[in-house]
């Protein structure tokens, strides 16, 4: 007798992209070769999750005729990500992204080639919905809706299905000022937040697009009334966290000395340690430390997605210590 497929714990719609990175300490005009990985907020996300267990799939598009496109769904379902939900078609381009890691005090500096890419040109007719009906939760966020009034109706739809089939929402806000401007990035939010579930923001994308500064508490408080039904996580970089859950706020049990190798990508370890401690039944406070704990080893990992395993963050959040383990 056939079974029929465990659910989706959780789905993610967004680009990957190639991502060419000079070596540090060398700027990109320096540059006589580039390190070649991928990476995409969402596809990020969802590659930690599954790496911890968690069965989960990526909606997004890729060329189908490209040593690229074929690189990212190899790497992707080597993490664990099902990539059902990746269309592939001919005669069309990956978006590019470049990275200098500058030394302070030069920052990192971040360069996209994503115009006209084959992700830039998704309509929500091309998406197969099944995927978000039948997740547990659909992770989204604000990079993917800043491309365009197309992919501003996809994340619409997006919602609107998890919606119907009361599957939550995850909303990672992301604001990328080159893609759009802040009042373009806060009707929209303003939009879709108060059908959100678990909403992640930056101190500094709500003081951008929402204008909301002062204590955390302050802006939590915006929040909320903004996203009535979410749980807030406010994230304020070398500080740690504010979340606000059930009308409680939870801030980080521990905090972590970090040797950082890259830091790229550690927002997405934050929010998939908060989506996977939550999925698997952990507590708000269970969740914060997950999501503190995933996001400190990231930064201590090249590339994008974190490469850690299940233990490695169980083990740290057992102990802080890094004495050599044998």
């Amino acid at each position: 007798m056939n079974r029929p497929p465990a659910r989706l714990d959780l789905v993610g719609l967004g680009e990957v992209m190639l991502r060419l990175a000079a070596r540090p300490p060398q700027r990109l005009e320096q540059a006589s070769d580039l390190d070649v990985q991928i990476g995409g907020t969402e596809a990020n996300v969802a590659a930690a999750c599954a790496r911890f267990g968690l069965r989960t799939a990526l909606i997004s598009i890729l060329p189908s005729d490209h040593a690229w496109g074929d690189r990212t769904v190899r790497e992707l379902t080597g993490h664990g990500v099902d990539c059902r939900g990746v269309l592939r078609r001919p005669g069309q381009r990956m978006g590019l992204y470049f990275i200098e890691y500058g030394m302070a005090p030069r920052p990192v500096r971040i360069l996209y080639d994503r115009r006209d890419s084959a992700f830039s040109r998704l309509v929500p007719d091309d998406v197969d919905w099944s995927l978000i009906r039948d997740a547990r939760l659909v992770h989204l966020t604000g990079v993917t809706a800043a491309l365009g009034d197309n992919l501003r109706e996809v994340v619409r739809r997006a919602v609107d299905e998890a919606a119907a089939a009361d599957v939550p929402v995850s909303f990672d806000v992301n604001y990328r000022s080159r893609l759009w401007s802040p009042k373009e990035a806060r009707d929209f939010l303003g939009e879709i937040a108060p059908r959100v579930r678990y909403l992640f923001i930056g101190a500094d994308d709500a003081a951008t697009v929402l204008e909301l500064e002062g204590s955390p508490e302050r802006v939590l408080d915006a929040l909320h009334r903004l996203a009535p039904s979410a749980t807030v996580a406010l994230t304020l970089g070398e500080a740690g966290s504010v979340v606000l859950a059930a009308g409680e706020l939870r801030r980080p049990s521990k905090r972590y000395a970090v040797s950082v190798v890259d830091r790229v990508g550690a927002g997405d370890a934050y929010a998939a340690g908060f989506l996977w401690a939550t999925l698997i039944g952990r507590d708000p406070q269970q969740a914060v430390d997950a999501a503190t704990a995933l996001a400190a080893l990231k930064c201590t990992v090249w590339g994008d997605v974190p490469v850690v395993s299940r233990a490695e963050l169980d083990e740290l959040l057992a102990t802080d210590s890094t004495e050599i383990r044998r």
